[in-house]
């Protein structure tokens, strides 16, 4: 057994040792299906905290010869498969963290030297009738285990990335090259792998990696595949985890979901939704829901990219922040840091990140919850370019409670500002702008609600229906007019019910009907109260 070369299983009887451990193990059932073929090279690219690491010491503890695993994964889903135990723990497994060996290196530049002589020490140690010479490369040292042994090799790279993100020495870099390339671009080497599994945030970089990874199949965001499931915590494993630990799911969902991946799957369309598993344990082990993914990282990572200032992206930006989705080419993205050419390449690297949303259907991206939005914000109140929008989201908590206490022309002076900054001059009279800039001025209102728009109510559906967390607030039922008046606003809420949708809620409920008149670009507002029997 070994550190890197044939590693133990330690690691992962820590996971799932873990108060909350969430089995993923059926990905093996799928690598099972593409190892030893042509398709044996992999790249699975996602955020920060959403697996990448549990799955890859999940796949050391399956394959590795350095342990015995049959007894730890006989209680995981992975033993009812018809293959388990074709190669559990009867192959060589080499195990890279390169973000764990970038951080802990004193010399960085001689990292891929260090890394290498570790291997080839532990090859040694462990098939001591080979002779390993001290200029051999990892990839030679594989090639003499093979031809002496017949034994295959399964390779597992974590954050395979983390140089590129980092912007290293063009020494450690050419360096880095060399090592992918003979592991990965030698048909020497190739018989010697059964599976190639990197993981890492961005998808294969799309200039001097390329051609070391051009034969590897990308997972990513973008486009996930049948892994789609097996990295962050699906929503029936939510469901359930949120069931076993009494945690109220809708809370759950409307703070860590968001993120829609599909895949075509034996001619058949299949989807899935996705949460941050990260966020989704704290939340469980400390009984509340707050921006845990957001705590790791900065929302500097948004400022750094939004103050890039693209054609369009300030437009794009404030409408995201008022719920809207915008246009995004994934396509020209080079997966870099550095080659952003246009607001589609800015928008496409947040997506690999997490930071927002795609959806394949309408190559649209948008903020996906709760807690990424808060990273938004965060990033606007620091950047001076959107001084006056965060002024209206700073605003909307005094507004609410304008809106609470009945102050209809607060309501209709908040939304003739915010209708300004989420919108052009070309949609500035369209009817879905006046929804956004009503989600911009009642932002603050989502710590305490759930906002859904054009809900099914009563006879037909509500424009915007603001749920309250706790019962000591009213619902909010809007209704948007168009160059017509408040009051035809206020009495379709009631002609039509759409408070009947609510009727097993037991609070008090605020009508608010809007109308914006397109001649002098002001909205008028009225507000009545009523009180449940």
């Amino acid at each position: 057994m070994g550190i890197y070369l044939n590693p133990g299983n330690e690691n992962f009887v820590e996971i799932t040792s873990a108060k909350i451990y969430v089995d993923k193990s059926m990905m093996i059932a799928v690598l099972d299906e593409i190892i030893r073929s042509s398709n044996k090279y992999i790249c699975v690219s996602r955020p920060r905290r959403f697996g990448k690491t549990v799955n890859s010491n999940m796949l050391a503890s399956y394959y590795s010869k350095g342990c015995d695993s049959r007894e730890l994964f006989s209680k995981y889903k992975i033993s009812q498969s018809p293959l388990f135990g074709k190669d559990l723990n009867k192959l060589n497994v080499i195990k890279i963290d390169v973000n764990s060996e970038y951080r802990n290196a004193l010399d960085k530049d001689r990292l891929i030297l260090k890394i290498t002589k570790a291997i080839r020490l532990e090859m040694q140690q462990q098939f001591p009738e080979l002779t390993f010479n001290e200029d051999d490369s990892v990839a030679d040292g594989i090639v003499k285990i093979f031809a002496a042994t017949g034994q295959q090799f399964v390779i597992l790279m974590d954050e395979y990335d983390v140089l590129v993100r980092e912007n290293v020495s063009d020494a450690l870099f050419s360096q880095y090259l060399d090592l992918l390339n003979g592991l990965f671009k030698s048909d020497t080497v190739r018989p010697a792998i059964a599976l190639a599994y990197l993981t890492g945030i961005l998808p294969v970089i799309r200039d001097k990696v390329q051609s070391k990874l051009n034969n590897f199949r990308e997972y990513t965001i973008l486009d996930s595949g049948r892994l789609s499931e097996y990295l962050g915590f699906t929503e029936s494993e939510v469901q359930e985890l949120c069931k076993k630990y009494s945690i109220d799911f809708d809370d759950c969902r409307n703070w860590y979901d968001g993120y829609h991946l599909a895949w075509n799957e034996n001619g058949t369309q299949k989807k899935c939704e996705i949460y941050n598993p990260e966020s989704v344990v704290m939340s469980i082990e400390t009984g509340k829901f707050a921006g845990f993914w957001g705590a790791t990282s900065s929302y500097e990572v948004i400022s750094d990219r939004i103050q890039q200032n693209f054609a369009g992206i300030k437009d794009d930006v404030i409408r995201m922040i008022s719920g809207e989705s915008v246009d995004v080419n994934v396509t020209s993205y080079k997966n870099t840091m550095k080659s952003f050419v246009t607001k589609s390449d800015v928008l496409t690297y947040l997506i690999h990140l997490g930071y927002l949303a795609y959806n394949d259907n309408d190559s649209t991206c948008k903020i996906p919850n709760k807690e990424v939005r808060q990273e938004w914000i965060n990033a606007l109140e620091a950047d001076k370019d959107y001084s006056e929008t965060n002024a209206i989201i700073k605003a909307s908590k005094e507004l609410l409670s304008e809106t609470l206490a009945g102050n209809a022309e607060a309501v209709a002076a908040s939304l003739d500002e915010s209708h300004i900054h989420v919108t052009s001059n070309r949609s500035y009279n369209n009817e879905y702008a006046l929804q956004s800039a009503i989600y911009l001025s009642f932002i603050y209102a989502l710590n305490k609600y759930t906002c859904f728009r054009e809900l099914t109510t009563g006879k037909g559906f509500a424009d915007m229906v603001y749920v309250p967390l706790s019962k000591d607030l009213p619902a909010l039922i809007i209704e948007l007019k168009h160059n017509k008046c408040a009051q035809t606003a206020l009495s379709q809420i009631k002609e039509k019910q759409y408070f009947d949708s609510l009727k097993n809620y037991s609070g008090n409920m605020l009508f608010v009907g809007i109308n914006y008149d397109e001649n002098t670009k002001k909205h008028d507002c009225k507000i009545e109260k009523l009180v449940k029997d």
